[in-house]
């Protein structure tokens, strides 16, 4: 029996290793993202760090998990109860199934203590199957109480909890075995254990057989006998423990999945609380090239900066280029992060952080950012640049999304345009989504010359006292960055350029 509710036909393994990932982590700011999941829950930081890095390509894989996500939406009260419900129940589990125990006789014990407690944790878990699951719509929740209720009934659980006390041996162990060569014993067999009390039945059959040793308490006889009784047990030991770990393993694997949902409904609740709008979004194939929003903002800002956030609306359908433009500090890398993290929620089956949002499902996101000056770099920065486009070139692929941040920046104007647009142009020969920002004029010029049918081109606006409203809005690329204003800002006073010699 397994959850199955974050992928129909298999199961979810949180992962630790993202090294290979580490520029968009960091690109991205997504421990942010995490952090708002998790609140402080390593664990949860795990799992949301796992699905987020590991997106869906496959449409109904995403319907999938947004529908689990509504049902959690819209009852997150239950939602939390089943996921403390099994997480204490894989707590419980715990000291039973550890790794250890050599004697078998220890780990049948071990074992049987263990299935009592988990026995207690799957009654709980049908009693809030009884009173829940009408409540739930998504085919994946449905399916889940189906089997609860299929599988955990009262006579089911009546039995498990008998048959663990039968086989606890607490009136001793009844076995079988014959002489094999050499007079070695063999043929070992566990027989039902006998009743509570010496006047059985089983034990008035044993003492009419007259069938009896009595051990005369040597040090020797007693470590025959206990190495006997180890034998005996050890088959059903091991079959104690693997029902142990079973029965864990299903709490552990229902923690782990509603574990992404729990981190879901925390994000919801930290951005709703400050009036945030978040939305279930619509994946769309590939080949759209499609991209619209409403309100799309980054939620890492959101969760940094406890005031208003300004989202933007942009449509940008069959595209296959972005290029933003214009004022310094105007919100162009906070868009682009928030495009990227758009696509890396959508496609984990998480609501995104706008009003409304349309996409094409990418096979992956690449970000290309740029870098401060390392003084321990053996190359120059134009040559670190280089390289790094060169490792995402190796891993691309049709339909994949490119973010490139103020790249190729490190040269002359000229140089860097030339650079950027013989990489975009061949990206996007290539079928891959680019969105860029950036300060190279001569290049955004290039671009809105040679393919405007299917780019569109941002600018970060400016009002007229300097101020940003941090909206881009499409037009004619921006010459300048107005970077002015900022030196005004700073310093507070105007940047005079010095005057002529007479």
């Amino acid at each position: 029996m397994r959850p199955r509710l974050m992928f129909p036909d298999a199961d979810f393994a949180p992962a630790a290793d993202t090294a290979p990932l580490h520029d968009l982590i960091e690109d991205l700011e997504l421990p942010g993202l995490w952090a708002g999941m998790a609140r402080g829950d390593g664990r949860l930081t795990l799992i949301a760090r796992t699905a987020t890095l590991t997106p869906l390509t496959d449409p109904a894989a995403i319907a999938h998990r947004q529908d689990v996500l509504g049902d959690c939406l819209r009852d997150p009260a239950a939602a939390r109860a089943l996921y403390d419900l099994a997480d204490a129940a894989d707590t419980a589990g715990q000291a039973g199934t550890r790794a250890g125990a050599r004697n078998p006789e220890v780990l049948l014990n071990r074992s049987l203590r263990t299935l009592e407690l988990l026995c207690g944790h799957l009654r709980t878990l049908n009693a809030f199957t009884a009173a829940h699951a009408p409540r739930f719509r998504s085919a994946a929740f449905t399916r889940l109480f189906e089997t609860i209720r299929d599988h955990l009934t009262d006579d089911y659980l009546a039995e498990l909890e008998a048959l663990v006390r039968r086989i606890d041996f607490d009136h001793g162990v009844i076995a079988t075995a014959h002489l094999g060569d050499g007079n070695g014993s063999t043929g070992f067999r566990l027989r039902e254990p006998p009743a509570k009390g010496r006047g059985s039945a089983t034990w008035r059959r044993l003492k009419r057989s007259r069938l009896t040793y009595t051990i005369p308490g040597y040090d020797d006889d007693w470590r025959v006998l206990t190495s006997f009784r180890g034998r005996v047990l050890k088959v059903i030991a091991d079959a104690a423990t693997e029902a142990a770990n079973d029965v864990r393993g299903f709490f552990t694997a229902l923690r782990d999945e509603l574990g992404f949902y729990i981190g879901c409904l925390n994000l919801a609740e930290t951005l709703t609380d400050r009036g945030l709008p978040i939305c279930l979004p619509t994946p769309r194939p590939p080949a759209d090239h499609a991209l619209t929003a409403q309100d799309l903002y980054d939620p890492c800002l959101a969760l940094r900066h406890h005031g208003p956030v300004t989202g933007n609306d942009i449509t940008a359908d069959e595209t296959d280029l972005i290029v933003i433009t214009g004022a310094n500090g105007g919100g162009k890398t906070t868009f682009l992060r928030g495009v990227g993290i758009a696509h890396l929620m959508m496609q984990s089956g998480m609501f995104v952080t706008a009003r409304a949002l349309t996409a094409s499902i990418t096979g992956r996101v690449h970000t290309h950012f740029r870098r401060e000056e390392d003084q321990t770099m053996s190359s120059g920065k134009l040559e670190e640049e280089l390289i790094r486009m060169s490792a995402i070139a190796d891993a691309l692929h049709p339909g994949d999304l490119v973010l490139c941040n103020e790249s190729f920046m490190s040269t002359n104007e000229r140089e860097g345009s030339t650079i950027a647009a013989e990489i975009v142009r061949a990206l996007t020969d290539l079928g891959i989504r680019v969105v860029f920002v950036t300060h190279l004029y001569d290049f955004a010029h290039r671009m809105r010359t040679d393919r405007p049918a299917r780019s569109l081109f941002l600018g970060a606006a400016r009002g007229q006292d300097g101020e940003r409203p941090f909206r881009l809005t499409p037009g004619v690329p921006s010459p300048t960055a107005h970077a002015a204003d900022l030196y005004a800002r700073v310093f507070g006073e105007p940047l005079n350029p010095p005057a002529e010699d007479a």
